[in-house]
């Protein structure tokens, strides 16, 4: 057989794995930028990037890492179909997740303020050192990585699939799953974020259809739809967040060479900088030489072996080229190859990922993507977390389940500290706003719990009025606030009275997670399920199975 670049299964990987990329650029730019001028930051005592500054400065090389990643990923995918003659899905390179908040919270910002202590009153040397010092760190990162990368084979042959499949279900679950849940993306727009959720995993897992379109940008398409609407009425009735307003002035300088720009002195400081950063570098660079090998596991587990140590090597390549050039954010195999296998990926996703990155990274296209909602982006991250997860105990052995599961315990450890680490306090808006989303989706869990699992069978046996009829019960229940009360303690009533009750301090967090919205989104929803039944009713053509369209899945 001879590997083909291109199948058409693979633009909807393609959409997929862009989109998972864009959302951690966007995350990135969301922590630790904005629009406070420097007075007002003198003043808090917190300093911020400038929006301007992260888009032309730290996004061309980390656009970089990904493009020669991915490059590479998918030549290695070309030969490895040539040797087993038939199909296989490259394996997928991007942003790592979870560095990008260590990176934000624990090396950059930090750094910034150690900027403005040196440089007082000249804010862009404050940014320019802080940047440098993120730089430095991701090179020292690349180099570590390099240095152990001919290790994984080793470690993968010592451990058990349960212990290194569960590690990765435990990230998968906690970041990059939950966080994109609940910090400022879905659950805190739920007329935007659930309906665009429930769409793309209804399209990714069930194969349902938007608009004839690939699922990750039908459903995205229809988030924006909806963002646009909600935009109109924003004087009147505060539905959800428009676009954003806030120009980005994009200052295009080619792709960022700052080595020998200035003397060595001040780059023997940024060296002792980042070198104190190492109990932070370290972490995140075994983490991700671990989930390296996870990764070469997972995608082992459905039929594509690849060779540990090149994986690990073309990764730890891949983040060194990004911080020479620039870069902050370490390049990492995602943990979603079964994910990407399942959408029909096989080797032009990542080849068309590589490019459009590397050409919105270089040319600057990315502050346009900072005009689009998180709640549109973020549910593709909810998607991966959950399929790896089940593909996780699809491929362990039944009787390694509970060590499995026992592996999710760190996981949720870590995911409770965040919130301390990254200063979510009760003081700032952004906890606020955090704990407020939190409330709206703890409340009356079980019964939530229940029906999203009942949605999502639904969908998966495409039992299309099931499925309506569950997300009107979820609109019933959320309207009375047996599901997703916006109180602190849960309480059953009439949205008027449970609105009666909030908070004075959550007042402004919580105009758009209340009742009314809950239920809207639900209803939304359920109105999906109905075109569906409609759809399904004209269509005579019988839907081919799994097999027949991504061909068979083996396990090991």
């Amino acid at each position: 057989m001879r590997p083909s670049l291109w199948v058409k299964s693979d633009l909807n990987a393609f959409f997929g794995l862009a989109l998972d990329n864009v959302a951690v650029i966007i995350l990135l730019l969301g922590l630790i930028s904005g629009t406070q001028t420097h007075q007002e930051q003198v003043e808090s005592g917190r300093f911020v990037f400038s929006p301007d500054f992260v888009v032309s400065n730290m996004v061309p090389g980390t656009a970089l890492g990904v493009l020669f990643g991915d490059l590479v990923f998918s030549a290695m995918g070309f030969l490895l179909a040539k040797k087993m003659g038939r199909a296989v899905t490259a394996m997928p390179l991007g942003l790592d997740t979870p560095s990008t908040f260590g990176v934000a919270f624990l090396v950059l910002l930090p750094a910034l303020s150690l900027g403005h202590k040196q440089f007082p009153g000249d804010p862009e040397a404050a940014q320019n050192f802080a940047w440098h010092v993120g730089l430095m760190v991701l090179v020292i990162t690349g180099v570590i990585k390099t240095l152990l990368a001919p290790l994984g084979n080793l470690v993968r042959r010592i451990l058990p699939r349960a212990s290194l499949l569960g590690s990765l279900s435990g990230i998968a679950l906690a970041l990059i799953a939950f966080l994109p849940l609940i910090n400022d993306g879905i659950a805190s727009v739920p007329l935007i974020g659930i309906v665009a959720l429930g769409l793309m995993v209804g399209a990714l897992v069930a194969n349902m259809q938007i608009l004839r379109l690939p699922g990750v940008l039908g459903a995205a398409l229809v988030g924006c739809a909806l963002t646009l609407i909600a935009g109109l009425f924003q004087d009147s009735i505060p539905l959800a967040p428009g676009f954003s307003n806030q120009p980005l002035h994009f200052n295009w300088t080619g792709i960022p060479w700052v080595w020998g720009s200035v003397g060595g002195e001040y780059w023997s400081s940024v060296l002792s900088t980042a070198v104190e950063r190492l109990p932070v570098i370290l972490p995140f660079a075994l983490a991700t030489i671990i989930g390296g090998i996870d990764c070469t596991e997972s995608a082992a587990s459905v039929g594509d072996e690849y060779d540990t140590r090149a994986v690990l090597f073309t990764e730890a390549v891949a983040s060194l080229v990004a911080g020479v050039f620039g870069g902050v954010i370490q390049t990492t195999p995602y943990i979603g190859h079964p994910a990407y296998k399942k959408m029909g990926g096989q080797l032009g996703y990542t080849l068309l990922t590589a490019i459009f990155i590397g050409l919105a990274g270089f040319t600057g296209a990315f502050y346009l993507l900072e005009f689009i909602p998180k709640a549109c982006l973020y549910p593709i991250l909810v998607y991966v977390g959950i399929e790896i997860t089940a593909s996780s105990f699809h491929s362990t052995e039944p009787k390694h389940l509970p060590a499995l599961a026992l592996a999710f315990l760190p996981a949720l450890a870590y995911l409770m500290t965040l919130g301390l680490k990254t200063g979510f306090g009760m003081a700032t808006p952004t906890g606020l706003s955090f704990v407020q989303t939190l409330r709206c989706v703890g409340n009356g869990f079980l019964v939530t719990s229940i029906l999203w699992s009942a949605m999502l069978v639904m969908v998966i046996d495409k039992r299309a009025v099931a499925g309506f009829v569950f997300a009107l019960v979820a609109a019933f229940f959320s309207f009375f606030g047996v599901i997703h009360s916006p109180l602190g303690d849960e309480h059953v009533g009439p949205p008027w009275v449970v609105m009666a009750q909030v908070q004075k301090e959550f007042h402004d967090v919580v105009k758009y997670q209340t009742p009314y919205h809950w239920a809207g989104a639900y209803l939304i929803l359920s109105l999906v399920f109905a075109l569906w039944v409609l759809q399904r009713k004209k269509s005579s053509v019988v839907e081919p199975s799994e097999i027949d369209q991504k061909g068979p899945r083996t396990n090991h």
